[in-house]
């Protein structure tokens, strides 16, 4: 099993091919709708010091998918993402804690233009290599958010009571990044 002390330091991208970023939203307060986005972007720049490692990352609104054509153009319209006007949304960390066995990355989180401090509970899940000599690194990463207080505050109140759609939505990450390849010197 590796540490995050097998990571080595310098830039890292996130494969977007072998990763994942998702959501559960409660559903007539009794069920959950999944969903994710296939389109996203961001890079992991590792410390010397581990825990001074930091993450940028963009996803693409455009790009949410639930399993249902219409209930992915309600959630790109203005009545939540407006993805016309918000076509990313974003997320900057700031610090990364020792928690346990495993790590807390707290950061900003930008969703319709307002942003928000975030606390993901993060899982470090390794360091291999591929057969063609990629060093690649996963992370598992989930945190909850009030979807109202980032401007998302579209619902239909229910005849026995309760709401359409819960307001805490739970974003999971399943990542596996990739290490960039060193400059070459002219």
């Amino acid at each position: 099993m590796s540490s995050i002390n097998d990571l080595t330091p310098g830039t890292w991208n996130i494969d977007a091919s072998h990763s994942t970023v998702g959501f559960t939203a409660r559903h007539l307060m009794i069920s959950k709708v999944h969903g994710t986005f296939g389109a996203f972007s961001g890079v992991l720049t590792i410390a010397e010091d581990r825990l001074g490692s930091s993450v940028a990352a963009s996803v693409d609104t455009t790009s949410v998918t639930t399993g249902d054509s219409a209930r992915d153009a309600h959630i790109k319209n203005e009545d939540f993402l407006n993805v016309e006007q918000f076509p990313t949304f974003n997320f900057a960390s700031k610090s990364i804690a020792t928690k346990g066995s495993n790590y807390e990355l707290s950061g900003d989180l930008t969703i319709k233009g307002v942003t928000k401090p975030v606390t993901m509970q993060l899982e470090f899940d390794g360091v291999a290599t591929d057969p063609w000599g990629n060093k690649k690194s996963a992370f598992t990463a989930e945190t909850e958010i009030n979807r109202k207080e980032f401007g998302l505050e579209w619902n239909v109140a229910l005849e026995a009571g309760g709401v359409l759609v819960g307001d805490k939505i739970k974003i999971v990450l399943d990542i596996q990044a990739v290490q960039a390849a060193a400059a070459v010197a002219a």
